[in-house]
């Protein structure tokens, strides 16, 4: 793995992000189907509220996607997907102080979204559709990229490794390179190892519980596990009652270095981070 001296300040748009702080992604799925809030944020007037919500209670970036992304979720197209997203893009670029992340593979969708405002782009498939790597190159904004293997669809059918957390390392050490590659600098890389996406539960935990090694690459980690089936598996819990489990992960993700906790229970996590602050700033 090759390191990169990792900037306290990561420019966002009109916004910079103060890497020196763990950050609160408030999710905000504006989809018919996701996994566990599919259809409640479609309507663009509750999408707004539900971001004004999340803001007011800590969050200080809000993740607005337009395309589900668990396990068997089907495709949308292009322009769906543009007409879901880029109202509420443009809506809280000009009402809210926030960053607006947007979660897409659309190259069509991260070059309007950028132009209406958003800050970032958080790809499930680390820029791998056909066009995204110039798309995101031309936005000039950071991107996350995530591990993935395959397509949702088709993602949790049988995935396997030999060493998790060194193959997740390695498909994101390559990944940075095409974007280095397409234009992209390394500093505006973020990184997300993809819990719940081609993993089983073991490997989810081992990968969580080795995630520091993937700060070699010395670039932000963002993660989310949120309500994901990871926690219900573990604790044998439904969607509804997960939110103990992911306040225990948001913790543990925190101490193991981790920058922005992508949730769905926003107040909740804000209060871990704040008072892991608090006990880590004492004399």
């Amino acid at each position: 793995m090759t390191s990169v001296q990792s900037s306290t300040r990561l420019p966002c748009g009109n916004r910079v992000l103060d890497l020196a702080l763990t950050h609160v992604m408030g999710i905000l799925n504006v989809t018919p189907d996701s996994f566990s809030d599919g259809g409640k944020y479609s309507q663009l007037d509750a999408a707004l509220r539900h971001a004004e919500a999340m803001v007011a209670t800590g969050a200080t970036l809000i993740d607005v996607g337009g395309e589900s992304t668990r396990p068997g979720a089907k495709a949308v197209s292009p322009l769906e997907e543009l007409e879901r997203v880029a109202p509420i893009v443009e809506r809280i670029h000009r009402e809210l102080d926030v960053i607006i992340s947007v979660d897409t593979s659309t190259p069509a969708v991260m070059r309007e979204t950028a132009r209406l405002g958003a800050g970032l782009i958080n790809d499930v498939r680390s820029l791998r559709r056909d066009g995204a790597l110039d798309a995101a190159a031309a936005t000039g904004l950071p991107v996350c990229l995530m591990h993935m293997l395959g397509e949702p669809g088709d993602m949790q059918d049988n995935p396997q490794y030999q060493d998790v957390t060194k193959e997740v390392g390695e498909f994101l050490a390559e990944r940075m390179a095409r974007c280095e590659s397409a234009g992209i600098p390394v500093e505006r890389i973020i990184l997300d190892p993809g819990f719940g996406f081609a993993k089983t539960l073991q490997h989810n935990l081992s990968l969580f519980k080795h995630m520091e090694a993937l700060h070699a690459f010395g670039r932000p980690l963002l993660v989310g596990v949120s309500r994901k089936s990871m926690i219900g598996q573990a604790l044998n819990r439904p969607v509804g009652e997960r939110l103990y489990g992911g306040l225990a992960l948001a913790a543990l993700a925190s101490q193991k270095g981790a920058r922005i906790l992508r949730v769905h229970d926003v107040a909740e996590t804000v209060d871990v981070v704040k008072m892991i602050a608090a006990v880590e700033s004492a004399e």
